[in-house]
């Protein structure tokens, strides 16, 4: 969900979850970042959702974001601004064909999105890529209710940052994902599971499911939840899942056992070690990092 174009992507990125902020920057050499930092948030600070206002205690959030990203940002004040999944419905959307002209596409991709939210369209921000597939048009949407979009966005410039780019933490996440072969992207957070699977570099499947579990989900829970998803990808593309990422989760060797079981795929963790650099002010959990991570690999 950009609000500026063809200008520089940003070297900073910063993710508001429910519990706490998240902050890297990337390393000028492009191996990954080379500072991330994370302040905790108080319980109730930010309720993600679809329709409500999320910073239910903006000044906190705020004073998060000064924290975090003043750890590691330097003279840097542009930012990829990365929100919870629950604030946002990202839709895969197939067209015979769509107009070359960019609003008019959006025009098209709006009114096809309409009956299919749960609030006005057009109090809405939405953002898209289509690719041409064969004979279509294979577009990812991502819509938010403007009103609670633009509160992330009002926060990071109270604290004294450019929000260039929003995007929900999932689609963020996928940056650090190779999607050559068919791929299952698992993220946990304290609300949601996300599920994604891409293949030939394209998104072919996105879900976010309720989770009243959080980060204690147990591996057979996530397996369980996971397994419609596995199923309608492998009877529609007549492809198996051959490799899964994991984040999200303090221990992901905890589901691996399970996840292999069900699927015979080899299982990882999206976000490697090497790819974080020096935590600034406190140490950063790196299985937490996906969202910050895969917005400025990408």
């Amino acid at each position: 969900m950009s609000s500026t174009a063809n200008t520089p992507k940003p070297k900073l990125a910063c993710e508001i979850a429910a519990d706490r902020v998240l902050a890297g920057r990337f390393a000028d050499n492009g191996g990954g970042l080379e500072a991330c930092a994370a302040r905790e948030l108080a319980p109730g600070s930010v309720v993600p959702d679809l329709v409500e206002g999320n910073l239910r205690q903006a000044d906190a959030v705020r004073a998060g974001i000064e924290a975090a990203l003043g750890a590691v940002a330097g003279r840097g004040k542009d930012v990829i601004a990365v929100v919870p999944d629950a604030a946002v419905r990202v839709m895969l959307v197939d067209f015979d064909t769509l107009p070359s002209d960019q609003e008019e596409a959006l025009g098209v991709v709006r009114f096809r999105l309409k009956k299919s939210l749960p609030f006005d369209v057009g109090k809405a921000k939405v953002s898209f890529h289509a690719q041409k597939v064969n004979d279509e048009v294979k577009v990812v949407a991502a819509v938010g209710l403007a009103s609670v979009i633009e509160d992330y966005e009002a926060a990071f410039r109270d604290a004294g940052f450019s929000p260039g780019v929003v995007l929900p933490s999932m689609l963020a996440a996928l940056g650090a994902a190779d999607g050559k072969r068919p791929t299952l992207v698992v993220k946990v957070d304290a609300h949601t599971t996300s599920i994604a699977i891409l293949s030939s570099d394209q998104l072919q499947l996105f879900r976010t499911l309720e989770n009243p579990r959080g980060v204690t989900i147990t591996g057979e829970q996530l397996a369980e939840d996971v397994y419609p998803s596995v199923v309608f990808f492998q009877d529609t593309y007549h492809l198996n899942i051959e490799r899964i990422y994991v984040a999200g989760l303090p221990e992901s060797g905890g589901a691996t056992p399970a996840l292999r079981a069900q699927t015979g795929a080899e299982v990882q963790d999206l976000v490697a070690s090497s790819q974080l650099g020096a935590s600034t002010g406190g140490p950063v959990p790196r299985w937490r990092m996906a969202g910050v991570v895969g917005a400025l690999i990408s």
